[in-house]
Formats: structure tokens, sequence, C-alpha cells
């Protein structure tokens, strides 16, 4: 009996599965959940809507998936940390993140705007707390989120281009000043900034 066929389709469903995450990753981060239709994540992935029901049981399902998917199992390094400062930077003015918009823009979903919460806890607040905590910094949490709350406005500001200048200025220029506003170490360099 040939074996090709159903190594082809799992192979095939592995690659639908990981293009509806693709594509529901960059619908979230333009529309935003509520606005993000099941038939325009297919349509992006260039695949069957119903996939999505199929293979994570509907959009929120999906969401928390790829919600999931960002978490890994590491713990991160605070964002005061200038390599992920730089990092996290440059990667959200590629892609912006829903959980960045959840800042901003909760969801209507329950279930989604505490995935985000959960999420944007872990990743980014409480790594920042425990680092504040460390320096024996007063409302340790409210710094964190303080700091979360600049910095992803800055870099949705960026993309909208509503503050000129801030829109205008180079990458590296920005980064700098923001982590030395957030309270990093000044003077310090993105890694790949010219000295």
């Amino acid at each position: 009996m040939n074996q090709s066929p159903p190594r082809t389709r799992r192979r095939d469903a592995a690659r639908s599965r990981e293009e509806l995450l693709n594509a529901a990753g960059e619908l979230f981060a333009e529309r935003g959940f509520d606005r993000t239709t099941t038939r325009e994540i297919g349509e992006r992935a260039g695949v069957d809507p119903a996939l999505i029901a199929r293979y994570f049981g509907g959009k929120t399902q999906l969401y928390l998936a790829l919600v999931q998917a960002e978490q890994g199992d590491e713990v991160p390094a605070d964002l005061l940390d200038i390599r992920r400062f730089d990092s996290l930077f440059k990667h959200l003015e590629r892609r912006t993140s829903p959980i960045l918009q959840s800042v901003v823009l909760p969801a209507a979903d329950p279930s989604v705007q505490q995935a985000a919460q959960a999420h944007l806890h872990r990743r980014l607040i409480t790594p920042l707390r425990e680092r504040f905590e460390r320096e024996g910094l007063d409302r340790p949490e409210l710094r964190a989120e303080l700091a979360i709350a600049a910095f992803g406005g800055v870099v949705l500001a960026r993309s909208a281009g509503a503050l000129e200048e801030l829109a205008r200025a180079p990458q590296a220029e920005v980064i700098e000043l923001l982590h030395q506003l957030l309270g990093g170490s000044r003077g310090h360099q993105p890694p790949d900034a010219a000295p």
C-alpha cells in the first residue's frame, strides 16, 4: 500500500495550519481581533476558512493558539535589557502584535482579553516589575505598566504617523532615546548600531 498520500496530506495540514496562524497574526495586528473575520483569515492564508474550525475550533481558539506560539518556554529578559528592547522594538515595528494592541484596544471576547493580558504580564510586565523590585524602587508594578504602555504607545504612534518628528526619526535614535527615557542605562548603543 502506498504511504505517500497520507504524508502529503499531513504535510499540507501542517502547512495550512501554519499559514492560518501567520495570516491571523497579521490580520489581528492590522485590525484587531474583533474586526477580523475568519473568511479574511482564510483568504489571506490561501486556504478554506472552514479549516479554522477544523484545526483550532474557532477564531478565539486560533487567537489563543497564536498567543501560545508567541510565548515560548523561556523566561524573557526584562524590557530594559538593551538587546531585548532593541529586538522587540524592531520586531513590533515590522509587525504589530495583537498583544501590544490589547494595551490600548481591549477585545470584546473575554477569553481573548484574558489571554492577551496574561501574555503581556508574563512576557513584559512581570520581568520588568521584578527588576524594579530588585532595584528597590517604589510601586514596581505601576512603574512596569507605565513603561510598557509608553513603549507600546511609541511603537503604535510611529506606525500611525500622526507625530511627524517621531515617525521620521531614525529607528536607532528612537530606540536609544526611548530606552533612556524608560530608565535604561544611558549611553548604551543597540547591538547593531554604529558607535
